[in-house]
C-alpha cells in the first residue's frame, strides 16, 4: 500500500466516523413514533400502575450520569400534570428488562397511554419541551378519538 492510497483510506475512514457521529448527535432526545405498540404491565417493572392518562417510563442505570437530571425534569412534569405518572426503572441489575426493550442508552424515556401501549421512544436526556410537546400530542388525539 503506497502512501497516498493510506491517507486516502485514513480520509475516507475519518469521513465516515464523523459522519456517524453527527447522525447519533442528532437522533440524541429526539421522539420515534414508528415504534411496536406493546402494552406494558406495571407489574412486571415493579410497580403498583400506571397513570390515568399517560405514563413518562424512564429507563436509566446507577452510573447513568444524565438519568438524574431527566428524573427531575420527569418527576416535575408529572406532578404538574393531573393523571400523568413518573416511572423510573433501574435497569443495571435487569438485564431482561433491558433487552426486552431494546435498550441500548440510558437515559431512554417511553411516553405511554392510559392502557399502557409505547407511544413515543426517546433516547438520550429529551428536553422538557420535546417531553411537553409529545405528552400534548398524545392527549390531543386520546380527544380526538
Amino acid at each position: 500500500m503506497t502512501l497516498v492510497s493510506a491517507l486516502v483510506a485514513l480520509a475516507v475512514l475519518l469521513a465516515a466516523t464523523v459522519a456517524l457521529g453527527v447522525f447519533v448527535q442528532w437522533r440524541q432526545g429526539r421522539p420515534r413514533h414508528h415504534i411496536d405498540h406493546e402494552a406494558i404491565q406495571p407489574e412486571r417493572l415493579g410497580a403498583d400502575g400506571l397513570g390515568e392518562t399517560a405514563t413518562l417510563l424512564q429507563f436509566s442505570t446507577e452510573l447513568c450520569a444524565r438519568c438524574p437530571g431527566v428524573h427531575r425534569t420527569l418527576a416535575a412534569i408529572a406532578d404538574g400534570r393531573d393523571g400523568v405518572r413518573h416511572l423510573d426503572v433501574d435497569l443495571t441489575h435487569r438485564p431482561d428488562i433491558a433487552k426486552h426493550f431494546h435498550v441500548l442508552q440510558t437515559p431512554t424515556t417511553l411516553i405511554l397511554d392510559s392502557t399502557g401501549v409505547v407511544q413515543s421512544r426517546i433516547g438520550g436526556a429529551a428536553s422538557r419541551e420535546v417531553i411537553e410537546l409529545e405528552l400534548n400530542r398524545l392527549l390531543n388525539e386520546a380527544a380526538h378519538v
